[in-house]
This record gives structure tokens, sequence and C-alpha cells, in this order.
């Protein structure tokens, strides 16, 4: 991979950044249509660069990483002992560009996912007509771990099981965005994306008042105003609270950001008590009504009497409270068995067949080793694709072959043979690179993609989302938890 040059034409001449030689190996380049040849919406990135004295670049690049140092601005990594360690999130300063046309494609296809997700999530915890007909087998709702049968015939809130979601998009070889994976969990990540646009701004005002850029900052309010659309009936504004595990959990800088986005308590399990299946909070005035939960914390944590008893993370009768129709819960609680890695490959035939429409964004195609056929060619291919564990995430419980040693892949081969139902494998995508700052040069990095939707009476996307990017060379894997970073995405106006 070849890097670009930081050099001056006279001495004593700034020196500045040159793009010669930059090269995306095969990859679709977000800026470059071939070698010079900036695409038209990167084309005034690219010229203020080429104006723009390195020393200043890296200056620029000092200054957000000071603003994310003095603002705490961290999360933290477990390795494989469970030793943790805080870092400070690590982004750089080369801002993504998305025209509006591109935009509108993966909005519109994003609103159609999670309409049929939502769906879905009905249906299976409902009649179950989608398993009754065949569309997806019966034994891989049931079998996965993130099913839960407490919530089977539960009334949900607008009927949107899914309120925040954050479906992860790569762009392949021919510049196809295609979703790799959704997030409808507890998805992470949106805190990163605001506070990188504030100092990507403050950082570069010229540059970033010189393009037509989407605002995001109005988040916390569309957040808050989806949450509020879920309370059951009450008088006056509903009182919402967001739960979170604490402040050792690697996302626990998020959860502060955004409680102090949308002006309400963040708590934690302590916090809350449960009686006569309604939630209040414990204040020094006295035990107030809870009408919405933002939960930031896991199904398995979250009711010690619904789900594990080892659990101090979460709230005694909580379950049996939303049961009751007393309190609403975001997300609802069971909405893992849609974002199962396995579950994944069927949802263009969700939408096909709860909607009568075709995919506006494809999936990558995925082969699932609890198919005989499919795992004899994983098996036999194992240097060649991407394995992963269907209920993880992060980075954790996956093998990417190409970059994987041969010791690796044969400890990954007995995982498999042991539990086939438990791993799906993917092509090995060289998606699309982004220029970033890397050390004394500019070079291109893999990036994703993780707009933010969220879902209550009407479906809402902030412009834009988190690119991560891999910040190792030749890496493929964007996850903070694994050696990734992020950068700002600006999607324009026109």
């Amino acid at each position: 991979m070849a890097r670009i040059s930081i050099s001056a034409v006279d001495p004593g001449e700034e020196a500045r950044v040159s793009f010669a030689g930059y090269k995306a190996d095969g990859a679709f380049d977000e800026m470059f249509a071939g070698p010079g040849r900036p695409r038209a919406h990167y084309a005034g990135l690219y010229k203020r660069l080429l104006e723009m004295p390195a020393d200043t670049l890296h200056a620029r690049e000092q200054a957000v990483e000071r603003a994310f140092l003095t603002q705490g601005i961290t999360f933290t990594v477990y390795d494989d002992k469970a030793t943790a360690t805080e870092r400070i999130f690590p982004t750089d300063c080369v801002p993504r560009i998305i025209p509006a046309d591109e935009w509108d494609r993966i909005e519109r296809g994003l609103k159609q996912r999670i309409r049929a997700l939502n769906l879905f999530l009905k249906d299976v915890y409902g009649d179950g007509a989608i398993l009754n007909d065949g569309i997806v087998p019966r034994d891989l709702v049931y079998g996965c771990k993130h099913f839960r049968r407490e919530m089977m015939g539960v009334k949900v809130p607008l009927d949107t099981y899914v309120n925040i979601c954050g479906s992860d998009l790569i762009r392949d070889r021919d510049g196809h965005y295609r979703v790799l994976e959704d997030n409808l969990r507890v998805p992470s990540g949106v805190s990163y994306m605001l506070v990188n646009r504030e100092a990507i701004r403050r950082a570069f005002p010229r540059l970033y008042k010189g393009h037509a850029v989407r605002r995001i900052d109005h988040y916390g309010a569309a957040l808050l105003e989806t949450l509020k659309s879920l309370a059951p009936n009450t008088t006056g504004d509903p009182r919402v609270v967001l739960l979170t595990p604490g402040v050792f959990n690697s996302a626990y800088f998020e959860h502060a950001f955004l409680a102090q986005q949308m002006g309400i308590p963040l708590v934690e399990g302590r916090d809350l008590v449960t009686h006569n299946n309604a939630v209040f909070m414990r204040t020094t005035g006295g035990l107030m009504k809870v009408d919405v939960i933002y939960r930031r914390v896991d199904d398995d944590f979250v009711d010690p009497i619904a789900f594990r008893p080892d659990s101090i993370l979460g709230v005694a009768g909580l379950v049996n409270a939303y049961r009751a129709g007393n309190v609403a819960v975001a997300n609802a609680f069971g909405t893992g068995v849609a974002d199962d890695k396995a579950i994944y490959a069927y949802v263009p035939r969700m939408i096909k067949y709860y909607l009568s429409e075709d995919p506006i964004l494809e999936n990558v195609e995925t082969l699932l080793c609890r198919e005989e056929k499919a795992l004899s060619h994983v098996l036999d291919n194992l240097d060649k694709l991407v394995v992963k564990a269907v209920g993880e995430s992060g980075g954790y419980g996956m093998l990417v072959g190409p970059h994987a040693s041969q010791a690796e892949r044969e400890a990954f081969r007995a995982r498999i043979t042991a539990d086939p139902n438990n791993y799906i494998a993917q092509p090995t995508l060289n998606f699309s690179t982004a220029p970033c700052l890397i050390d004394d040069a500019i070079e291109p990095r893999h990036v994703d993609l993780r707009p933010f939707i969220l879902s209550g009476r009407e479906i809402n996307l902030v412009p834009g989302g988190l690119s991560r990017v891999a910040l190792r060379r030749g890496s493929l894997v964007v996850n903070s938890s694994q050696g990734g970073g992020s950068k700002d995405t600006w999607v324009l106006a026109t």
C-alpha cells in the first residue's frame, strides 16, 4: 500500500500534503475515482488538503485528541484475561463525505429494513406466520439464545420492538452499499458520531463551512421524542430514564453523554424499584414513577427474577411491570433474535414476505454452517472466508481467514465442527477505503458505516452515522475493541 508524500518545494517553504502514489489496492475508494481524480463530492476537501500545511493538519488532529482527552471520551477494551484498559476513542481527522443521492438510498433502504424487522419480531412473538409458512426455520428462531419466551403474546408499544437500531453498512468493489449486520439489542456508538462532528467542526471551521453538511445535533431531541412516544397512558410529561450497568461498562461514557443530551436521569438498577407492577425511581424526595426506560443493559442481566438470578445490574420485577403495560422499555426484551447472524441471512425474505418489496439494500452473501453443503464448503475454504459466531458482537468470536495463521484456522475448524449451528461464513470483502492521516502520511484505510435508526410513531435517521475505520494497515476489522477507530461522516444537503 503506497503512502503519500509530505514534502516542501523549496527550503523554508512549509511542507504540504501530496496524494502522489495514493493506492487503494483494488477496493472502492471513497475519495478517488482513479489516480489523482477525486470524486465530485470530494473535490473541495481534496483541494483544501493540498493547500493545507502538513504541520497544520497534525496540529488540528492533536487538537481533536486533546478535546477527547479533556472530555473523557473513552471506551474500555477487555483482553483474554478480562483485564480492562480504558482508552481515548481514536478519531481520524479527515472526514468521510456522502452525497445526497447516496444518502437517500441508504435512508430508504434502512427504513424498509427496520419495518420488516419489527414485523418479524411481532410475528415470532405472536402468531408465527412466517414460521408456519416455512420462510424462516422454526428451530432457528426457537433455538436462538436471544429468543425470549417471556415475550410471547406481550403487547409492545406501537408494535415497535426495535426503537434504536445501528445497522452496519459496507461498500463492495463496485461501490454498492450492503448491510453487513443489524444491531438491535443495545446498539452503541452514536455518542462518538456526535462528538466527532463537534470536534471536527471546531478543528476545521473553514472546511466545514465550505460544504453544505446536514446537521446531526438534533439526535438527542429526536431520541427523547421517540422514547416519549412509547410511554403508557399517563398524564403530563412522561418520565424517561436511562438504565446503565454502571461506570465499569465499556460504553459508560455514551450512557452518561446521552442522558445529558436528553436531560434525563442516568440510573443504575439499584436506583429503581418495582411495586404493584409499576417502576419507581428512588430520589431524595421519595419514589417517583418511571414511564419509559432506555435500557443499556442486556436481556440476561436486566431482571434477576425473569432472567439471570445472579444479576445485580437489573431491576427485580421489571419484566412483569413491562408485561402489565405500566412501563415502556427500549429496546424491547427479545429483540436479539432478529440480529442473530444466522437469522440475518433471512432478512431479504422477511422484506419480501411482510412488505411485498425487493430489498433496497442487499445483504452480504452468507453461508449457514448449520446446512451440510455450506458447512463442507466453509471447512474447505477457511483461508478465504470470514467466519462469525452467530451470537457474538464487537468483533469477538470471529475468524478472518486470509489474515489468520494456520494454527488459528485449525482451532476455529474444531469449534465449527463441534457446533456448526453457532457459525456463519461470508466472503472476505475488500470493502471501501477512505483517506486517513497515519503518522506522517495519508493512507487509505478500510471503513464501514453505522447509521442510527429511531423507530417510534415514525422512523427517523439523522443524516450520517459512525464511520468506523480499520486503522491497522490491511485490516478489515473496524471494531474499536479490535484496534479500530472512527471518522466524522458528512452527508451533503445537495
